[in-house]
């Protein structure tokens, strides 16, 4: 059977995240903002098969582009789901390859192909997932640091927290303008421009997107902002949080702020990788994960 995979776009949004948001898994990469912000530089494609939600993407490996997969899923036959795929990328003349396996995955793999997969843990792409209760009250002695620093900021600035509105979206856009040329280098310069890219995109489609977001305003100035979206019906993903760092302090604030705006019905909060980013991993060890959610690259064995 040849699957019907298409081009993801933001009117997809409904049939795919039908099945994502009553699913378990609470990796970023099935936040529905990330695969259609993202899909310029995957082409990320989709079909739906008997219930279950297959993902087809490109991912450059050694200077080529090869075909790879998400972990199907859906309330469909989740070993026809992977027989599906099996043959898709035979068909490319390369075994079946999906990224992002984590442990609840790779368990339900097993369960139905024993030993048929080989796995390869990718640090740099462990999401980080925290209480969103956590984010939003600091307390405890593990977050004193925090609460200094936040402390820090009220002392010395006056702002407020602005909604993201389409009013405020060019503010933003500007913010990160100057965040770019402030911190991009030749080595980082393609990453960076394509997380532009993706942050254009998604700003501009804030409302299509069903995206929730909020910016730190200090003398009529825009200097901190975040945005995110649910990943599942429990898990909430924080997509991007740019500041200037000028402002001592601003990271903590605006991570803070968000986060006691996330909706109460999401237990969890989801950042999302460090990259392999020392500053960035750092960063997110210091919030205090609840989990570290390991993803695998899960390929089948010929």
């Amino acid at each position: 059977m040849m699957i019907p995979f298409k081009p993801i776009t933001i009117e997809d949004k409904a049939v795919i995240t039908a099945c994502t948001y009553q699913s378990h898994m609470q990796n970023c990469d099935f936040s529905f903002t990330n695969m259609c912000s993202w899909r310029f530089l995957y082409d990320s494609e989709f079909a739906v098969v008997n219930q279950m939600l297959l993902i087809r993407f490109q991912f450059e490996d050694k200077g080529k582009r090869h075909k790879v997969y998400m972990l199907p899923v859906g309330n469909g036959d989740f070993r026809q789901a992977i027989g599906l795929l099996e043959e898709d990328a035979r068909a490319d003349g390369r075994p079946l390859r999906m990224l992002g396996v984590t442990p609840d995955g790779k368990e339900e793999l097993e369960k139905y192909f024993p030993s048929e997969f080989k796995y390869i843990p990718e640090q740099d792409y462990f999401d980080y997932i925290y209480l969103r209760s956590d984010l939003q009250q600091l307390t405890g002695k593990k977050y004193q640091a925090k609460r200094n620093h936040i402390n820090k900021f009220k002392n010395r600035y006056r702002y407020v927290y602005l909604p993201i509105t389409p009013e405020l979206v060019p503010l933003c856009l500007e913010l990160e303008c100057k965040w770019y040329q402030a911190n991009h280098t030749a080595e980082d310069a393609d990453a960076l421009n394509h997380e532009n890219r993706s942050m254009i995109f998604a700003l501009n489609h804030f409302k299509e997107l069903d995206l929730t977001g909020g910016a730190i305003c200090v003398d009529n100035e825009i200097i901190a902002f975040s945005y995110g979206s649910p990943i599942n019906h429990r898990t909430f993903g924080v997509h991007v949080e740019k500041a200037n760092i000028r402002y001592d302090g601003i990271f903590s604030v605006i991570n803070r702020e968000f986060a006691s705006r996330i909706p109460e019905q999401f237990l969890y909060v989801n950042r999302e990788e460090d990259l392999g980013i020392p500053g960035l991993r750092q960063s997110k060890l210091s919030y205090h994960p609840t989990i570290l959610l390991e993803k695998h690259t899960a390929i089948k064995r010929r």
